[in-house]
């Protein structure tokens, strides 16, 4: 049974739902201008009843507050931040980190930074660091938008649709959510970014001992796939990259069946 609450943080109020499963904590971070529900098909599912699966709204997003210092929080490592104040104060000290896009690099920087992170899953992630942004992302028409600051109505819609995949049918909360986002995040991320203040995704998965799956669509519109396995991985899940045929940039969405049994096979094996 599904149980949902608010906590507050430096970061500001975050707005978290908790599956209440009997195993091992799984954290669940969204995406650039997402909410959690983003993992409806994971945590309503019998994964949810396995685990305890705990997916909360980013500060600026959903139904979380907007950070009250957008400076300290609207960052990939100020994210990671807010993930774990969040889960300290929730008394959980040990989780595996299952991140999707943004959040991907934000579980990239728990991996290397929360000695409670005991594996990690990313998709549409790419683990790059400045001076591989250029390799690691395709060019898109509306790559854009991942940085403006403000989203008119149009373009919440367009950027909504493209992270969910073009052949997926578009459900109104996801254009809200896009449209709710605290847009200063967008470019404050960038300049933290560019100024070099996240850890190098590239570094951290290659001393990192916990185990990490990597996960991709192989239509996947923002992330190059053949920069995914250039990557020196210290311990990478399966021995190789998923690319899963004929999905996009959200595959835990648009082929949960499919992608399920796979997570499952990962949570099952890095709990042991």
């Amino acid at each position: 049974m599904l149980t949902t609450g608010f906590t507050d943080t430096v970061h500001g109020r975050i707005s978290w739902v908790d599956t209440g499963g009997k195993g091992p904590v799984v954290l669940l971070i969204h995406g650039n201008s997402s909410c959690k529900e983003i993992f409806g098909k994971q945590l309503v599912s019998e994964l949810g009843l396995k685990y305890r699966m705990i997916a909360f709204d980013l500060p600026g997003h959903g139904q979380s507050s907007d950070a009250p210092d957008p400076g300290l929080t609207y960052s990939i490592h100020g994210y990671a931040d807010a993930a774990m104040a969040l889960l300290e104060t929730m008394g959980i000290d040990k989780a595996v980190v299952v991140g999707w896009s943004l959040g991907g690099h934000a579980a990239l920087e728990m991996l290397a930074r929360w000695p409670g992170t005991v594996a990690a899953w990313i998709t549409g992630t790419p683990p790059a660091g400045g001076a591989d942004m250029g390799e690691a992302f395709l060019p898109s028409e509306h790559m854009g938008l991942t940085f403006k600051e403000s989203f008119t109505p149009e373009e919440a819609q367009i950027y909504a649709q493209e992270t969910v995949g073009e052949e997926v049918e578009l459900l109104p909360w996801m254009a809200d959510a896009a449209l709710r986002a605290d847009g200063r995040f967008r470019p404050l991320m960038l300049q933290s970014v560019a100024a070099g203040l996240d850890v190098d995704g590239r570094d951290i998965v290659g001393k990192a001992l916990q185990p990490l799956a990597v996960v991709s669509g192989e239509n996947e519109p923002f992330v190059n796939n053949a920069f995914l396995t250039t990557v020196a991985y210290k311990n990478l899940w399966d021995g190789k990259v998923h690319i899963l045929e004929g999905l996009a940039h959200m595959p835990f969405w648009e082929d949960a069946a499919r992608v399920n049994p796979l997570l499952e096979r990962f949570l099952g094996e890095v709990t042991r």
